[in-house]
C-alpha cells in the first residue's frame, strides 16, 4: 500500500514536470518566433532572388552541438530526434520543403526521408528512383532521398548509374537501421504460409532466416517492401517482410521480429538537391570518375589521396557507356571540396582521368 509520503512525491514531482513542460513550450514558440524572424530577413535581402530557406549544413551543425549538450538520460540520437522535429516544423513556418522519395507509402526511404527532414516536410512517393531525379531536376520538388547501398546486399547501381547524366548533386545522407519483420493479415493461415513476398533486397538480407523457418515457402521478389505488404492483406497463404512504417500502414501484425541474418543490417540513403552545400566541419565528398584504358590506372587514380592524407569511405566500380570493358568510379571520401588539401588531390586527380564529376560535399550523416 502506497504510503503519504509517496503520495506527495509524486503530486510533487507532477507539477515539477508541468511546470518543465511549460517552460518547454515557451522556448518552442521562441524558437518559432525567431523562426519566422530569419524568414522576414531573407525575404528583405534576397533582393526578388529565390530563397534557400534549408541549409543542410547549418542543420548538421545545430544536431551535433544538440548531441554535445546532452546530459542524458536520452541517448544522444534520442535527444538529436526531438531537436530535429522542431527544426522541421519551424522550417515550415518559413517554407515547407517538398521532398521526393521511393515510394510507395510505407518504404524504409519514406522513413528514411522522415528521419531526416522530419514530419512537417511534405513527403512525395514515387515510383522509380529516376523519377526522383527528374522530380528534383525538374524543380518539382526541392530534395529527393534514394537508397544507394546496404550493408549486407551491397550498392543500388541504378542510384549510382543515374549520377552519370544527372546534374543534380548530393546534399546529405542518412543511415537507417533495418529491421525486417515476417508480417500477416487478419486473414492468414500462418501454418499454410506457402508465398513470401518481399523486395529483392530484403529477401536476400533474410535469406538464412527464410531457409531455416520457411524453406518450402516460395519467395516473390516486388518493387517494394511496401508493396509486399499491401498484397497480403488479403491473402490467407502469404507472408509479408517489410518494416513497422508498412505494418502500421496496411493494418498488418508481426508474426516474427527482426528476422534480418546481420543485426547492423543498414542502408545509407542520399539526400539529392540543385544547390551546393557549404562545410559543416565534418563532411564527406563523393565523386565519379573516368580514367584511361591503361595499366595503372586506378592506382594513379587513388595515389593522390594518399599523399594528401584523405580517407577514402568507398570505391564502387560501374560499367562505362562509352565502350566495353571501360569502367566508372565513384569514390567517397572525408573532407569537403573548398578544403585546401581537397582541392590539391582533386587537382592530382583530374590530371590522371580523363573525367571528373563532383557529385556533392555534404555533412556527414548525423542521424
Amino acid at each position: 500500500m502506497t504510503d503519504q509520503n509517496d503520495n506527495i512525491s509524486l503530486v510533487s514531482l507532477r507539477d515539477q514536470i508541468d511546470e518543465i513542460d511549460q517552460q518547454i513550450g515557451d522556448l518552442i514558440s521562441a524558437r518559432a518566433q525567431c523562426a519566422i524572424k530569419v524568414a522576414e530577413v531573407k525575404k528583405r535581402e534576397s533582393g526578388g532572388q529565390p530563397i534557400n530557406f534549408y541549409r543542410p549544413e547549418r542543420e548538421a551543425q545545430v544536431l551535433r552541438k544538440a548531441m554535445e549538450r546532452n546530459q542524458g538520460p536520452l541517448s544522444d540520437e534520442e535527444f538529436a530526434r526531438l531537436f530535429r522535429e522542431i527544426m522541421s516544423a519551424c522550417l515550415a513556418l518559413e517554407n515547407p520543403i517538398k521532398v521526393a522519395y521511393l515510394g510507395p507509402e510505407g518504404t524504409y526511404t519514406q522513413q528514411a526521408a522522415l528521419k531526416h527532414f522530419g514530419h512537417s516536410a511534405v513527403a512525395v512517393a514515387l515510383s522509380a528512383i529516376d523519377e526522383v531525379f527528374r522530380e528534383v531536376e525538374s524543380g518539382a520538388a526541392q530534395y529527393g532521398v534514394v537508397p544507394v547501398e546496404n550493408s549486407s546486399e551491397g550498392v543500388v547501381s541504378h542510384t549510382l548509374d543515374n549520377f552519370v547524366n544527372s546534374n543534380v548533386k548530393i546534399c546529405g545522407e542518412v543511415v537507417l537501421r533495418i529491421h525486417h519483420h515476417l508480417l500477416v493479415s487478419d486473414v492468414t493461415k500462418t501454418d499454410s504460409i506457402s508465398r513470401i513476398y518481399s523486395h529483392s533486397q530484403s529477401l536476400g538480407q533474410c535469406r538464412k532466416w527464410l531457409d531455416s523457418h520457411f524453406p518450402k515457402a516460395e519467395r516473390v521478389a516486388v518493387s517494394s517492401n511496401a508493396e509486399a505488404a499491401r498484397r497480403v492483406k488479403g491473402e490467407w497463404n502469404s507472408a509479408a517482410i517489410a518494416g513497422q512504417m508498412a505494418a502500421e500502414l496496411y493494418g498488418l501484425t508481426s508474426y516474427a521480429q527482426n528476422i534480418e541474418d546481420q543485426p547492423d543490417n543498414s542502408t545509407r540513403f542520399l539526400i539529392i538537391g540543385t544547390e551546393g552545400v557549404g562545410p559543416s566541419n565534418a563532411d564527406k565528398t563523393s565523386i565519379v570518375v573516368s580514367t584511361r584504358n591503361e595499366p595503372g590506372a586506378l592506382y594513379h587514380l587513388l595515389e593522390p589521396f594518399h599523399q594528401h592524407n584523405i580517407d577514402l569511405t568507398r570505391v564502387e566500380t560501374r560499367p562505362s557507356a562509352s565502350g566495353t570493358w571501360n569502367y566508372v568510379f565513384f569514390i567517397d571520401f572525408k573532407g569537403h571540396a573548398d578544403d585546401e588539401q581537397v582541392k590539391s588531390a582533386l587537382a592530382e586527380v583530374s590530371a590522371n582521368a580523363s573525367d571528373i564529376k563532383i557529385l556533392g560535399s555534404y555533412p556527414i550523416g548525423v542521424l
